[in-house]
């Protein structure tokens, strides 16, 4: 038998050896099993099964599936977030064991950081298949079969934001003690008449009020602001590092919210007349970047480019 062979038989044996397993039973389950397939390992059968239209009108699988797969890069960019925030190691300053502060090192936060920019741009390229990709006419009329539903209602997105910085940079001044209250989304979906809380957005804090909570408190000493702050600041590396993540504030805080604005303006605006978005979200002061104002990273930029944030799109974009 060839040496190579016998060599991962025994690794293979110490492997299951050392939980109490027999490396037999595993052989010969290997040895009955089918050879595996693309399609099987994907789902694929089961994954193009996902669209479930509510409408008979065509373009509306193009709406769906494009949410969808804006979901599933959200995934990526949510692994990669957690990859950063958990990477590290426990350090010592002054004889004391700081527990959760952890140092990353700068080659492995630029790695994740540039698979992050990659995903936020085919995101922000591809939104043009929503943009230019659908019939107006059918839109309009598909669209209210999808109410309350809004895209305003994705976890995923709310969770990147939270992994990305301090709640502080994602919360407008308010009085109130509750930590939700104070983040700016919960001030997007109002009514456009009464000004009320939609019940999009009664909806979205029922379902992941806990969740949210949760993540803010697990975030608040990891997030990518705070591991930027542990870095080693010496080096040519630290300022490959803050271009990246202000390239990256960049596409979510302004090209991400900018694009949806876009298509908003095409399908909402009816003879200068508003129509609202199907969550009854106020979108045209929820999404302009200099309504929000949010910046993950404001350290990193000048007074006048906070001022001016979002503006060098709107000249780029909208002329």
């Amino acid at each position: 038998m060839d040496k190579d062979i016998q060599n991962k038989i025994i690794k293979l044996s110490e492997k299951y050896g050392a939980t109490g397993q027999d490396l037999k039973s595993y052989l010969d389950g290997l040895l009955y099993s089918d050879y595996l397939s693309y399609w099987d390992y994907i789902n694929l059968d089961t994954l193009l099964s996902l669209q479930n239209p509510k409408t008979d009108f065509p373009d509306e699988n193009i709406f769906i599936t494009y949410h969808q797969i804006t979901e599933l890069y959200f995934k990526l960019i949510l692994n990669e977030l957690e990859q950063i925030s958990n990477n590290g190691r426990n350090v010592l300053e002054s004889g004391e064991d700081l527990g959760w502060k952890k140092k990353i090192t700068i080659d492995f936060f630029i790695d994740r950081m540039k698979r992050i920019i990659r995903y936020f741009e085919i995101l922000v390229n591809s939104f043009n298949v929503m943009i230019n990709g659908m019939d107006k006419k059918e839109f309009l009329k598909f669209r209210m079969s999808l109410l309350p539903g809004s895209g305003f209602q994705s976890i995923q997105f709310r969770l990147i934001e939270i992994c990305s910085t301090d709640i502080i940079n994602l919360s407008h001044k308010t009085s109130s003690k509750n930590i939700l209250e104070k983040v700016y989304w919960q001030y997007g979906a109002t009514e456009l008449k009464t000004k009320k809380k939609t019940y999009t957005l009664t909806q979205f804090n029922r379902k992941y009020k806990d969740l949210l909570l949760t993540k803010i408190d697990e975030q608040k000493n990891i997030n990518i602001y705070k591991k930027f702050k542990s870095v080693n600041k010496n080096g040519e590396k630290i300022e490959t590092l803050k271009k990246l993540l202000k390239k990256y504030d960049h596409l979510v805080n302004i090209h991400w919210k900018l694009a949806h604005y876009k298509s908003a303006v095409k399908y909402l605006n009816k003879d200068n007349v508003e129509i609202s978005a199907t969550g009854g979200t106020n979108w045209k002061k929820y999404l302009p970047p200099k309504f929000q104002k949010i910046i993950f990273f404001p350290n990193l930029w000048s007074k006048k480019e906070k001022e001016e944030w979002g503006r060098n799109w709107v000249i780029e974009n909208c002329n």
